[in-house]
């Protein structure tokens, strides 16, 4: 019986258990995956919008000699924080259901890699899980053909090709630049009437300037339609039809939490099914003693929470069951 159990090993969850150790609270991280598998599907070379300071956690320096520190920095960063405080972390084990008893416990089930079912005791849990694993489909034909990928890692794979990005945030300006340096054919297409306004400012005139040599073919006000083995449909919003020669597409248009876990343990979602219902003071969900933390606690829009805010709530959650066990 452990006091917590942690549903996610994200830097989220691995605050959690720091800030509930330091109270003396027993904790144990349950990981599907491997510890912040999100920032590993990050693209190879990502450089973050957040300062180095802005992603720390349990007071240890995130040490980095650039202005904002990259993901292959961040990775290692994470590494050493759970070593260093030598966190009790299951990786490759799946939770799939929690089951709440009379006296106000808690039971994790969970599968691990093998298949092989396990039951996890705990007075709270708290879950973490993120939204990477998730993607936010478009629902057009030929989305599940080989050629379309909804990750991007790194451009090399696509030199000398002709690549179509769907969307208008960071992630596609900054595949669209990569993807340019090695040779690749770029069109970008996007719904909105100009990029993201939340593009990196130091990203920003580097791009523009792509744009402006016709390196990168921008369509604004504009969807993909529809994806061929040869080809995409661009409509723009006024319904006119465009045929652009394509041998890769990169939908990158978000990700969203998995509420699935959520609803099954009887945490209450708000009234578009998408929100959980929680006090923001304490992170605890509508069933007590269950909490959530980090991005699932966001809504349909997983960019209300971040690294550096979602960070926060493991010290709201830990202070609480502190003040409950206590």
């Amino acid at each position: 019986m452990q006091d917590v159990i942690i549903i996610g090993a994200g830097p989220c969850g691995l605050s959690a258990a720091i800030e509930c150790n330091r109270r003396g609270l027993t904790t144990h991280i349950i990981e599907k995956h491997h510890i912040v598998r999100s920032i590993y599907l990050y693209p190879t070379y990502m450089q973050f919008f957040s300062t180095a300071e802005l992603l720390e956690i349990g007071d240890v320096p995130f040490s980095t000699p650039n202005d904002k520190p990259f993901r292959h920095e961040a990775l290692s960063y994470y590494r050493k924080v759970a070593s260093h405080y030598n966190l009790n972390i299951t990786s490759y084990e799946e939770a799939i259901s929690i089951e709440r008893h009379e006296n106000g416990s808690f039971t994790v089930h969970t599968k691990d890699r093998r298949g092989h079912e396990l039951h996890r005791e705990a007075k709270h849990v708290v879950i973490a899980t993120g939204y990477f694993d998730h993607p936010n489909y478009i629902g057009i034909p030929g989305e599940d053909l080989p050629k379309v990928t909804h990750y991007f890692r790194e451009a090399h794979p696509y030199t000398g090709t002709k690549v179509t990005i769907i969307g208008g945030s960071n992630s596609a300006i900054d595949a669209a630049m990569e993807l340019v340096r090695v040779g690749a054919e770029v069109t970008i297409v996007y719904r909105g009437k100009t990029v993201s306004n939340n593009i990196k400012p130091w990203v920003r005139p580097v791009f523009e300037n792509m744009v402006n040599k016709g390196s990168v073919i921008l369509h604004l006000d504009s969807r993909v339609t529809e994806i061929r083995e040869d080809a995409v449909i661009v409509t723009t919003n006024e319904g006119q039809e465009s045929i652009v020669d394509n041998d890769f597409v990169l939908a990158l248009t978000g990700f969203h939490p998995d509420r699935a876990l959520l609803a099954s343990s009887g945490v209450q979602l708000g009234g578009d099914m998408e929100k959980p219902v929680f006090n923001p003071d304490t992170m605890e969900s509508t069933v007590p003693g269950l909490y959530v933390a980090g991005v699932i606690a966001s809504g349909s829009n997983a960019n209300e929470v971040f690294i550096e805010t979602g960070r926060i709530h493991g010290r709201l959650i830990a202070e609480h069951i502190h003040t409950v066990q206590h």
